[in-house]
């Protein structure tokens, strides 16, 4: 397991060989919808078998050791944060998986950090076909306007740091909605805190 330790983007928790700049070219080039982005360990084969048994083989055991490792690497953005929001899934797909794997790391993250957790502060409003093999254009087209926070639950975000989190970080496309759909909301800002994430040369489908 390679595990992402400082020096890292703070954009989006890239792993950087040099201390002197904050961002990488990539973020300063192009900001994203969430501030800042930490991930626990690079996704590669290790840590790919770990992140696809809890999302696909009943694994929920493994949560608890995703949240340890979250509570680490995002350890600043959870003490600037009031809150804890997973990437959700659609209701068609939770009905066939049983649980949302962002929401099973995200709760037991959010007790340990002691802030609020907030599980069904946003929506994915439609169920969009799987990131897994689409380019970057691609993936962002896929969940274009999938996200929302529902009216009820816009008091819960508003002037709210959130700390959103998933599994994966790939291209962004998935966190950069959800930003948006939770900025819209009146958030004060949205970071992201991940289990891993791809690098810049890695071409991998998830």
């Amino acid at each position: 397991m390679t595990f992402l330790d400082d020096p890292v983007c703070d954009g989006c928790g890239l792993a950087m060989s040099y201390a002197s700049a904050e961002r990488c070219l990539s973020c300063l080039a192009k900001p994203r919808a969430f501030g800042r982005a930490r991930a626990a360990c690079v996704y590669d084969e290790h840590s790919r078998d770990l992140i696809l048994k809890l999302k696909h083989a009943d694994r929920t055991d493994l949560a608890g050791l995703f949240a340890r490792w979250l509570s680490r690497s995002g350890a600043e953005l959870l003490g600037e944060a009031d809150a804890v929001v997973p990437v959700p899934v659609h209701r068609a797909r939770l009905l066939t998986r049983r649980y949302n794997q962002a929401a099973e790391i995200a709760r037991p993250l959010a007790r340990t950090a002691g802030i609020q957790y907030l599980p069904d502060a946003l929506i994915r409003k439609r169920d969009t076909a799987s990131q897994g093999g689409k380019s970057a254009s691609g993936r962002k087209r896929n969940v274009a306007a999938a996200f929302a926070v529902p009216p009820g639950k816009r008091k819960q975000i508003e002037g709210r740091r959130i700390v959103l989190v998933d599994d994966v970080l790939t291209t962004g496309a998935t966190a950069e909605g959800c930003a948006r759909a939770l900025l819209a909301a009146g958030a004060a800002s949205v970071s992201l805190s991940v289990v891993a994430r791809v690098t810049e040369t890695q071409a991998r489908p998830i």
